[in-house]
């Protein structure tokens, strides 16, 4: 290849590179290594299936999401999270105890374990039975906290609409048995004590709002994710894991 011909052959490369699309479902670097979904599970940690179809949240979520977000994007957490902790002491740990035992020098863990660790409960909050309002223990506790359920959905979605960035937005029962509502950047989440230092507790309600969770749908319209979210929130879950973190 002659001079000329070899620079007219670095520019071409150079400009298709800048021409290459967008990937957006990578909200960050922590989240632009997606496995395809099938990948074979060695390790400690798995994929459980959805509980439902993933058409079944429709209008409201809809089938391309959650298919995408659950085969491919929780698919990838569970794959490197058993890299990552694959001849290391959380190998042998439970979900919870990795992240409570997780600081911030270990980031694949730490990313890696808090994705798997908040879309599982994330999944298990989702029915096409959900909607209305709280009733039992943890309505009676909404009430007397937050002044009323439409209160509560005020505060949570503000914290939620708020949250700069890819996160999360929780409901949470501290050490004291008290509800209080926070967020967390990435896939930090409330269990990761050595990390998320003043606002620690057990999440019991979680709402995904990185891009990947609503961007297909509703685009950058944040706001009327969360809306639809709670016609898919199933209460029931929220009322198990109150009364679990309260016993």
């Amino acid at each position: 290849m002659n001079k000329r011909n070899f620079l007219r052959t670095g520019l071409f490369v150079a400009a298709a590179s800048l021409l290459k699309p967008r990937n957006l479902w990578a909200d960050s670097a922590i989240d632009n290594d997606l496995d395809l979904p099938g990948e074979e599970q060695t390790g400690p940690f798995s994929l459980a299936p959805l509980a439902f179809a993933n058409d079944a949240l429709e209008p409201h979520f809809d089938k391309m999401t959650m298919e995408i977000h659950h085969d491919r994007h929780h698919n990838a957490y569970v794959t490197n999270l058993n890299k990552a902790v694959a001849g290391t002491a959380f190998a042998t740990m439970s979900i919870d105890q990795v992240l409570s035992n997780v600081t911030s020098k270990q980031p694949a863990i730490r990313n890696n374990g808090g994705g798997h660790f908040n879309h599982t409960l994330f999944w298990s909050l989702l029915s096409p039975q959900g909607g209305g309002a709280p009733t039992g223990n943890v309505g009676k506790a909404i009430e007397a906290k937050f002044g009323g359920f439409d209160k509560f959905k005020e505060t949570f979605t503000a914290e939620a609409t708020g949250r700069f960035g890819s996160g999360w937005a929780w409901l949470c029962v501290n050490s004291k048995g008290e509800l209080f509502i926070s967020s967390t950047p990435n896939q930090d989440n409330p269990l990761m004590t050595k990390i998320v230092k003043k606002q620690a507790g057990t999440p019991i309600l979680g709402l995904d709002v990185w891009e990947h969770a609503y961007y297909l749908k509703y685009q950058n319209k944040r706001a009327d994710y969360i809306k639809a979210f709670w016609n898919v929130l199933n209460w029931s879950e929220v009322e198990k894991r109150y009364n679990a973190a309260k016993a």
